[in-house]
C-alpha cells in the first residue's frame, strides 16, 4: 500500500508542476496582454480618435441627475428661477435657468417672463454662471452654489453649453462651447442694460469663461469681474496631471500621444494666454485636496497672471480652501466663508 501511494504521488508530481506552469504562462500572458492594451492600445486609439478626445475631455454624456425636469427648477429648491431657451447665431438652441436674488422672490411668484427679463435692469449684482464637464445646469453642487448667490442677492444665470443636457445635441469643441459662452455673455449684457455683470467659471468653465472674455477684450468689453472656481492654467498641463494619467505621463511618448492631438483638434483652453489679455478684477478659489484639477495647477495660474498682466490691469486674488475641509472640486459652495469672500470681492468693485 505505501509502495501504491509513493507511486501515485512520483506520478502526480509532474502533473503538478506543468498545471502550475500552465497557469503561469496563462497569467503571464493576461498580464502582457493588458500591458499591450493599456500602453499601446489606447494611447494609438486616444491620438487618432478626435470624438474619444472630445468626450473625454467634456465628459457630456454624463447625465447628472438622471431625467431632470428643467422646467420646474423649484423642484430643486431654486424658488424665483425661470427656465427658458434662447437660440445662437449659429442656430444652437441653448438651455438657461434664471434665478432671481432673493429680495425679488416674493415678487416672481405671479412673475411672467417679461418680469424677469426687466429684473435684470434693476441694479442687482448679475453672475453668469459657465459649468465645467459632465451634468447640467442642474448637478447639485451648482444648485448649491446658485442658492448661496441668491441668497446674496445676486442674479444667477446658469446654462449648459451645446451637447449638454437640454441645449442642441451639437459636437461640442473649444469653438464650440466658447461660442455659446460668448453669446450667453451678450444676451446678458443686452437685458441688464447697466447692471454690474460678474462671471463665474468652475473648472473647465474656467477655461470656457478666461477664452470667452479673452474675446471680448478684442472687442473692448469686460465683465465687472471674473471669478475662477478650481481653475487650471491649460489644458496641456491639466491632462498631465488628471489622476487617470498617471499610467502613462512618465512615458516618453506620452505628448505625442495624449498632449499633441489636444492641441491639434481645437482643445486647448489655454487660461493662462487667454487672461493676460482681460484686466478686470480676478478671484481665483481652490481647495488643496482638489484632485480632478489639483491645486498646483490653481497655483501656476495665479503665479502666471501676476508674472504676465500688464501693470495697468486689475488684481488677482487667491483664495486657498485648506485640505483638512474637504471640499476637493465641487464643494467650495459650502465654505461657510465664501459668502462674506464674495461679498467683499464684489464690493470692493462696485464701490470703485
Amino acid at each position: 500500500m505505501v509502495g501504491i501511494t509513493v507511486s501515485i504521488s512520483l506520478f502526480l508530481l509532474p502533473v503538478g508542476l506543468w498545471l502550475q506552469g500552465i497557469i503561469v504562462l496563462t497569467t503571464l500572458k493576461i498580464f502582457l496582454a493588458v500591458l499591450l492594451f493599456i500602453y499601446i492600445v489606447v494611447p494609438f486609439v486616444f491620438r487618432y480618435t478626435y470624438a474619444l478626445q472630445r468626450t473625454m475631455i467634456f465628459l457630456n454624456f454624463v447625465r447628472w441627475p438622471r431625467n431632470p425636469d428643467f422646467n420646474v427648477p423649484k423642484k430643486y429648491g431654486l424658488d424665483g428661477t425661470r427656465n427658458f431657451y434662447v437660440k445662437t447665431t449659429e442656430d444652437v438652441q441653448l438651455g438657461v435657468w434664471h434665478t432671481l436674488p432673493k429680495s425679488l422672490i416674493n415678487e416672481s411668484k405671479t412673475a411672467d417672463d417679461e418680469f424677469f427679463e426687466k429684473s435684470l435692469t434693476r441694479g442687482e449684482p448679475i453672475i453668469l454662471y459657465m459649468h465645467g464637464n459632465s451634468g447640467s445646469r442642474a448637478s447639485p453642487h451648482r444648485v448649491e452654489l446658485y442658492k448661496m448667490l441668491r441668497n446674496l442677492n445676486y442674479h444667477v444665470i446658469s446654462f449648459d453649453y451645446r451637447s449638454y443636457a437640454d441645449s442642441s445635441p451639437v459636437s461640442p469643441s473649444e469653438t464650440g462651447v466658447v461660442s455659446d459662452g460668448k453669446f450667453m455673455y451678450r444676451w446678458v449684457e443686452e437685458h441688464a442694460k447697466g447692471s454690474p455683470l460678474f462671471v463665474w467659471g468652475h473648472s473647465l468653465g474656467t477655461g470656457v469663461s478666461s477664452h470667452v472674455l479673452d474675446l471680448l477684450a478684442q472687442e473692448g468689453k469686460s465683465p465687472s469681474g471674473l471669478i475662477l472656481e478650481s481653475p487650471f492654467n491649460n489644458l496641456r498641463d491639466e491632462i498631465k496631471e488628471h489622476p487617470f494619467a498617471r499610467l502613462f505621463n512618465q512615458l516618453p511618448w506620452f505628448d505625442f500621444f495624449f498632449i499633441d492631438p489636444i492641441e491639434q483638434n481645437d482643445l486647448l483652453f489655454a487660461s493662462d494666454k487667454h487672461l493676460v489679455n482681460v484686466h478686470c478684477p480676478i478671484l481665483i478659489l481652490h481647495a488643496q485636496d482638489d484632485v480632478v484639477v489639483p491645486f498646483i495647477l490653481g497655483q501656476r495660474l495665479y503665479k502666471s497672471l501676476e508674472q504676465t498682466r500688464p501693470k495697468d490691469a486689475a488684481s488677482v486674488e487667491f483664495v486657498i480652501f485648506e485640505d483638512k475641509y474637504r471640499y476637493g472640486h465641487k464643494y467650495i459652495c459650502r465654505a461657510p466663508e465664501l459668502p462674506d469672500i464674495i461679498q467683499k470681492f464684489l464690493g470692493s468693485i462696485l464701490k470703485s
